[in-house]
């Protein structure tokens, strides 16, 4: 009862409502049924029924607004991996955009350490968001495998982009006229 008791009071109230019909009907017909309503409504006067309804109703279409930005805003975002060139012939793949996605990135490296057999690491940008740099050229693996996360959490219309970076080669020293 622990979990339903701040239920009418949450701001999803038709998401926890149709949770406890499916986890416990007795429940939900004790608290939610015709006679349980009526009675609980009884005492409260029409205009503080009609003022209360109007509340939860606000407060619903708020919690869906505030979803349906989230769903945008994660759609709209993109994943990009950059492939850093460093010394010789030696790569890295810097994975950002994944934060918003709620993956945790510290799992993910790990993951990406022991599937790729290569040395990953999370670190901080300077604006505070995460990314993940992994050693390597894996670029086209590390892509196939975020697609596949992605797509495991329903989100199969996220642009997953590859971009390439290189080193600047130092100009030879200019050659003094004689």
């Amino acid at each position: 009862m622990a979990e339903v008791d701040y239920c009418e009071f949450g701001a999803s109230v038709k998401k926890c409502k149709a949770w406890l019909e499916d986890e416990n009907e007795e429940l939900y017909n004790k608290l939610y049924s015709e006679d349980a309503l009526v009675n609980a409504t009884s005492t409260l006067s029409l205009e503080k029924q009609e003022k209360l309804d109007k509340e939860l109703q606000k407060k619903q279409a708020k919690e869906e607004a505030k979803q349906e930005r989230e769903l945008q805003k994660k759609l709209s975002s993109k994943v990009v991996l950059k492939r850093i060139e460093r010394t010789k012939r030696k790569h890295a793949i810097q994975v950002s955009g994944l934060e918003i996605f709620e993956i945790d990135m510290k799992k993910l490296a790990k993951t990406f350490a022991s599937k790729f057999a290569t040395g990953c690491s999370v670190t901080k940008t300077v604006e505070k968001k995460e990314e993940i740099i992994v050693q390597g050229d894996v670029g086209d693996e590390v892509e196939r495998y975020i697609t596949g996360l992605l797509k495991e959490k329903g989100l199969t219309d996220i642009k997953v982009e590859q971009i390439e970076e290189k080193k600047k080669k130092k100009a030879p020293p200019a050659i003094p006229p004689q």
